[in-house]
């Protein structure tokens, strides 16, 4: 009490301490009343025990660095100076909580509103990387929110400490960081930090917010820093399956143990925590922010063809070719794509016509010519009947259609892109939405198979072992 009371008179002329707030790591933090502007200020005061080992002047020069700080996410520095020998410096007073006493309550945040806190915290640590001040010191407690609208508080507090302090704080067994959020870099105390730092810890603190816990716990601070160096995450919709594959991708690059594997800017992972065809992980292709259905239907066509020449160049290759194969010529056309029937004696090809689009020709292998498929002017995909008899294809308007000799079936509408006629009756095809639904050969009412997915669209159906496992792109 004494010892406040020391601090309200040295500080009497300047600030009116009304009350202690909050006490962290670092400093005590009380509201007071700036005299000067009339206005009400969070007035932080360095623990005895830290401002004995740094210079004043040393880290009033070092603090100073970020006062000119402008982002409308970022706390502004008000003031900084010294007062009955203890290093003080002051900030806005927010009315409302922090992220912490909001996790504390909810334990978890709606996706859509992490993903917002995190992105806007992330474009105001860009700003602040842009001008070379690393914040070091990510965590809940120092994201207040303000109607919902996140400030990062406390900016550059940790690196001023850092340099003014140099060595000496590792004699005092004072920790920079909350153990929760640090980076590998952080927890083995290499002092070579940058920007990527602050997007790993930024990444624990989405982490939290998604899924209620933070990437790495345990019973004491030394089991956390080993978990953090040595430690596998769990993916985060392990916990929470209504996590945006996205989202999820975005969390885990930005939380990798090597700082060359994550995002090189807090923009970067902004911009991929926009982005719905990001994915990270091996063997991940992630579509271009603003990349449409057709990019991605494109990017998946690329890759249908790769598999297929592999698979024909094995053919070609193999050894051990049995006799009196049959081998036909066929006329060299401009095909969109082609199919081969089931049973090896005929081929579907799509060619254009001069409006530009596509119809569907068969060509009988015995048979000389190819032969026009009635009524499929505008058909975007197709598939030959198991039986290699009938076809099915998604006309323009995204019907889909089955050719029962001369006469054309309509089975199901809101189709488009790809489509399989299954060996188990019935035919599947992407909708509008995104998702592989099918229809009973025979008609009837159709049905979802997958959910429409944040990944793009569900493409190129497959059938496995007997029609139990179904495979897309």
């Amino acid at each position: 009490m004494e010892h406040e009371e020391r601090l309200k008179a040295a500080l009497a002329d300047r600030y009116r301490i009304e009350s202690e707030i909050g006490s962290g790591g670092m400093a005590t933090v009380y509201l007071a009343e700036d005299l000067k502007h009339n206005r009400q200020v969070a007035l932080k005061i360095l623990k005895p025990e830290l401002a004995a080992v740094l210079g004043a002047e040393r880290f009033l020069s070092e603090i100073q660095t970020t006062a000119h700080l402008q982002h409308p996410n970022i706390l502004p520095l008000f003031d900084s100076g010294e007062a009955d020998g203890q290093l003080y410096y002051v900030m806005p007073y927010v009315e409302g909580e922090s992220l912490r006493d909001r996790l504390n309550r909810e334990k978890q945040l709606p996706v859509d509103e992490a993903v917002r806190i995190a992105t806007e915290v992330a474009e105001a640590l860009q700003a602040a990387h842009d001008d070379g001040i690393i914040h070091r010191d990510i965590k809940p407690a120092n994201i207040l929110l303000r109607k919902g609208k996140p400030l990062v508080a406390d900016f550059g507090i940790a690196l001023a400490v850092s340099a003014a302090g140099g060595g000496r704080l590792t004699e005092t067994g004072l920790s920079l960081g909350t153990p929760y959020y640090m980076s590998p870099e952080q927890a083995s105390a290499d002092r070579d930090t940058d920007a990527r730092s602050d997007v790993y810890s930024l990444g624990c603190v989405l982490y939290e917010m998604l899924t209620g816990e933070p990437p790495f716990s345990g019973n004491t601070a030394q089991a956390v820093l080993a978990k953090i160096l040595t430690g596998e995450v769990v993916p985060p919709t392990e916990h929470r399956k209504a996590i945006p594959l996205n989202v999820e991708g975005a969390l885990l690059k930005a939380i990798e143990k090597l700082p060359a594997d994550r995002f090189p800017t807090a923009g970067e992972f902004a911009k991929a925590l926009a982005n719905p065809g990001f994915r990270w992980g091996e063997g991940v292709v992630s579509v271009p922010s603003g990349a449409g259905a057709w990019k991605a239907f494109a990017i998946g066509s690329a890759g249908l063809v790769v598999v297929l020449f592999a698979l024909l160049t094995w053919a070609m290759v193999r050894p051990g070719e049995p006799e009196g194969e049959n081998w036909y010529p066929l006329e060299a056309v401009d095909a969109l794509s082609t199919e081969i029937s089931p049973d090896g004696s005929r081929m579907l090809y799509a060619l254009p016509r001069e409006d530009a689009s596509w119809e569907i020709w068969l060509h009988r292998f015995e048979e000389p010519e190819m032969s026009l498929v009635p009524g499929t002017a505008g058909a975007v995909s197709w598939s030959f009947s198991p039986d290699g008899r009938e076809i099915a294809f998604i006309d323009d308007p995204g019907n889909v259609i089955v050719t029962r000799g001369s006469i054309r079936e309509t089975l199901a509408d809101s189709a488009w892109g790809s489509i399989l006629w299954g060996h188990d009756g019935f035919i599947y095809y992407s909708d509008f939405n995104h998702a592989l639904r099918r229809v009973p050969e025979s008609g009837g009412s159709a049905e979802r198979v997958t959910a429409d997915g944040p990944e793009g669209w569900h493409q190129y159906p497959h059938l496995l072992h007997g029609g139990d496992v179904l495979l897309f792109t």
